[in-house]
């Protein structure tokens, strides 16, 4: 159970004309780094029913890449807030904040979330946000349309903190790589997993990870090398990559302290299939 983590946050702004333009953005057929640079006030976008609200788009449904998600990085500033912040019934998703505090009620019940808070939201759930700080607050935002099972009800809403979760080492790591997760894995009743993956100093994912699930990576804190579709690039805290199913993933911590990353991933569905009209 940690206590002493830091997530980092966008600040916005505009970088000065003297700044170079080159930096480690990149969109491949496979993976796309988005750098902490690149999270400017001229990238931001709005949404309807909310007040002294902007967010970064760092994600959305591409067809022919990664179709499942979407995931902004969303800015209040005091007094702002939505009580009508979702207007797709069938989107469940997950918030989970980076700076600040504020205040959402699910269902009638209210909640306080500070940095590190996290809560998962059904499809049709009624909630609302506010921030009732005096500082602006920010916070992930991740969506996905659920897909529905015949004889499995959807799951219930629920908040908790990355501070409360114990995480869970991997066999065999000695403790360097360790994942937070926030749901149980065997629970059907959940199609996506948005967890933390902590990995100490010189832990490494010790081969490249080809798998089904798409992924979204934000690193919350340090730096790391990845090896991505056979590519290595340097990432830290700030940055997201973006991952298509199958886009071949692996990476060593650089240090000197923890390399943390929220993470999502598409989980225990079938594999659609896209068929011919008739």
């Amino acid at each position: 159970m940690s206590t002493k983590n830091t997530y980092y946050a966008p600040t916005g702004g505009l970088p000065p004309q003297t700044q170079l333009l080159s930096d480690r953005a990149i969109f491949t057929e496979a993976y796309a780094i988005i750098p902490k640079r690149v999270l400017t006030d001229i990238v931001i976008s709005y949404l309807p029913f909310w007040e002294g609200m902007r967010m970064w788009v760092i994600a959305r449904p591409l067809s022919g890449f990664a179709e499942t998600f979407s995931q902004y990085i969303v800015e209040v500033a005091p007094n702002g807030g939505s009580q009508k912040p979702e207007l797709d019934t069938t989107a469940e998703a997950v918030l989970f904040v980076v700076e600040g505090a504020m205040d959402i009620t699910i269902e009638g019940e209210a909640h306080h979330l500070e940095a590190g808070g996290y809560a998962f939201l059904p499809p049709a759930c009624k909630w609302t946000l506010k921030n009732n700080s005096d500082k602006h607050v920010k916070f992930h935002w991740i969506r996905k349309a659920y897909q529905f099972v015949d004889g499995i009800d959807a799951p219930e809403p629920f908040v908790t903190s990355d501070h409360e979760v114990d995480a869970i080492e991997m066999p065999g790591t000695n403790g360097v790589w360790a994942t937070t997760r926030f749901t149980e894995q065997s629970d059907m009743r959940h199609d996506m997993h948005v967890n933390i993956v902590t990995f100490q100093s010189g832990g490494v994912i010790p081969f490249d990870e080809t798998h089904v699930m798409e992924h979204g990576l934000y690193v919350l804190e340090g730096k790391a090398v990845y090896h991505l579709n056979g590519e290595w690039v340097e990432v830290e805290a700030g940055d997201f990559m973006w991952l298509r199913a199958f886009c071949p993933q692996s990476c060593y911590a650089g240090g000197p302290g923890p390399f943390r990353y929220l993470l999502y991933k598409d989980v225990n569905r079938h594999m659609p299939f896209i068929r011919p009209e008739r």
